[in-house]
């Protein structure tokens, strides 16, 4: 299941430079994933000041 990343979002991209699949891009107002694309590492997760993302 792909990680989500919720209205928390401070749209800061430290998330986007951790994913090792570019699966994470920048959104209207907070940072998106692409389901797609995410493997579900959390490696966003552990990254994020605000804990905005999840599974």
């Amino acid at each position: 299941m792909a990680y989500k990343i919720s209205d928390e979002c401070i749209a800061c991209g430290a998330c986007a430079g951790t994913c090792p699949v570019g699966a994470i891009s920048e959104g209207e107002g907070k940072y998106e994933i692409n389901a797609d694309e995410c493997i579900s590492c959390g490696a966003c997760a552990a990254g994020c000041p605000v804990e905005a993302i999840a599974e």
